[in-house]
């Protein structure tokens, strides 16, 4: 996977594989983050999150985005005009009609979602995020340790 940013990286990327996250995290997030799936629009409570805080990865708790980047775009799934420098990963997704870029968290693999050319300014991007391959961190809650 190609990095989504020439920022240096703050952590090691894990070599773990896939099958090595069952029972580590739910069902439906499993499904998502190592089996490439989507979660049905309109479902996720993160859709709805307007505290300000960190949305981390659900499986290993890599930081990815930033409340102050979050928006309503009215595709029924958590979606964010930019992302924390050298946390995402992105690759060419071949499956529909056109072809599209997924995102990946760059520390596990993790699939989070599809960026579009569609967002607001500054980046006129938006990161089109799987509810479930997210946790929310309102801010003064300590993040979650990195975990294996």
């Amino acid at each position: 996977m190609a990095m989504g940013t020439s920022a240096e990286q703050d952590f090691d990327r894990l070599e773990k594989p896939h099958d090595a996250w069952r029972g580590v995290v739910p069902p439906e997030s499993y499904h998502v983050l190592f089996e490439e799936g989507t979660e049905r629009a309109g479902t996720s409570p993160l859709n709805q999150e307007k505290r300000e805080g960190t949305f981390v990865c659900a499986a290993c708790n890599l930081p990815l985005f930033r409340s102050d980047t979050k928006y309503e775009s009215g595709t029924g799934w958590p979606s964010f005009y930019d992302f924390i420098p050298g946390h995402l990963e992105t690759k060419r997704d071949f499956r529909m009609i056109w072809p599209r870029t997924e995102y990946h968290c760059a520390r596990c693999g993790g699939h989070q979602g599809h960026v579009f050319n569609d967002g607001p300014q500054p980046t006129g991007q938006r990161y089109c995020n799987n509810g479930v391959a997210l946790r929310f961190v309102p801010d003064g809650e300590p993040l979650p340790a990195l975990r294996d």
